[in-house]
C-alpha cells in the first residue's frame, strides 16, 4: 500500500489530497468497497470519471472531505476537483508513477478538500490536476529520513496556519 500527500495552490481555490494506492485483494481494496457502499451525510464517495461512462484506471474513488456547503460548491466538487483528479490520475499513468501493466490490480483512494468559498473552476481543476500527481508520486517515493522530519518539530507549517512562533 502507498500512502501519499500533496498541497498545491493557494486560497480557497488550493488542492489538498491524501491518497491510498493498494491492492484490489488488500485493505485498500476494503476500504475502498467500504468507502463506495457506505455514504454519510454530506460525504458520498464516487468513481472518477475521465469523461461519461469513462472511469479512470485505476479504479478511483473520490472522498470529498468537506461537507457539501451549497451548489457551487458541490459544482467544484463534482465538477472540476473530479476531473481534476482524473487527470492526475491519467498524468500518473502516463508518467510511469502508477506502473502500466499494475494498474488494473490496484484500487486507489482519494481524499479531496474542496473549500467552500472557491470559485475559480479552472484553478480547482489545475490544482487537484497537480496534488493528485504529487501525492502518488510521494506515494511511490521513499519519505525523508526521520532525523530531518524530527527536524521539523518546532518548524510545522501548512496552509491554514502558522505558529506564532513563525510569523
Amino acid at each position: 500500500m502507498w500512502i501519499g500527500e500533496g498541497f498545491l495552490g493557494s486560497g480557497p481555490e488550493a488542492a489538498h489530497l491524501n491518497t491510498v494506492l493498494g491492492s484490489r485483494d488488500g485493505a485498500a481494496g476494503i476500504a475502498f468497497a467500504t468507502g463506495l457502499a457506505t455514504p454519510r451525510e454530506g460525504h458520498a464517495g464516487f468513481l472518477v470519471i475521465a469523461q461519461p461512462n469513462q472511469p479512470v484506471v485505476p479504479p478511483t474513488l473520490f472522498v470529498n472531505k468537506a461537507m457539501i456547503a451549497h451548489e457551487t460548491h458541490a459544482r467544484l466538487t463534482w465538477g472540476p476537483a473530479q476531473l481534476g483528479v482524473a487527470s492526475g490520475v491519467l498524468d500518473a499513468l502516463a508518467e510511469g508513477i502508477i506502473p502500466l501493466a499494475d494498474a488494473h490490480e490496484l484500487v486507489l483512494i482519494a481524499a479531496v478538500w474542496v473549500d467552500p468559498t472557491a470559485g475559480d473552476e479552472d484553478a480547482v481543476y489545475a490544482n487537484n490536476r497537480a496534488a493528485t500527481t504529487l501525492a502518488l508520486r510521494r506515494g511511490f517515493e521513499t519519505s525523508a529520513p526521520l532525523d530531518d522530519l524530527i527536524a521539523l518539530r518546532d518548524i510545522p507549517i501548512n496552509g491554514y496556519y502558522t505558529p506564532p512562533t513563525l510569523r
